[in-house]
């Protein structure tokens, strides 16, 4: 009796999003994405596009809060993308953001946000600069990144 009860009590606690998640239903197509719970109050009543959304307002907010994300989805990244680029349009240096999604790329079950982002952070063991370069050369064609990063220094690109 007491062991139904418990799922009784566990199921109406998630179905009325008292519970907080910390990755998205089984069977999902980002089911292998994973999150801290204690960094991330996810409600369980939300549907997986509405959680999706939800982590990357969290990312967005505090961007360090995604070394706490397993095999982020592309999504994710391109917050960190977009976040990266603007640094960069404003003259900063992004390498510890750059950094974040390089050590996303260590599982080999993170879906690339940019087509050859995996190769590159592998070609490069992850070195910060190294991406940087990649996505200032591949990145503006898609329309994440409006920079050109050298080694010299930052080059801005206008629209």
């Amino acid at each position: 009796m007491f062991p139904i009860l418990t799922q009784a009590l566990a199921y109406v606690s998630r179905v009325c999003g008292f519970d907080t998640l910390d990755s998205f239903p089984p069977g999902h197509a980002h089911a292998r994405t994973h999150w801290s719970g204690a960094h991330f109050d996810i409600a369980s009543d939300l549907k997986p596009d509405q959680i999706e959304r939800a982590v990357c307002e969290k990312i967005a907010n505090t961007p360090m809060i995604f070394t706490h994300i397993a095999n982020p989805t592309p999504d994710m990244q391109r917050v960190i993308l977009g976040m990266i680029g603007s640094r960069v349009q404003h003259g900063g240096q992004p390498l510890d953001l750059v950094a974040l999604l390089a050590s996303a790329y260590r599982s080999p079950y993170t879906r690339e946000a940019l087509p050859g982002l995996r190769a590159a952070i592998e070609e490069s063991n992850g070195d910060p600069r190294a991406v940087l370069d990649f996505l200032g050369e591949s990145a503006a064609a898609f329309g994440v990144i409006d920079a050109v990063p050298r080694q010299s220094g930052l080059k801005l690109v206008g629209r």
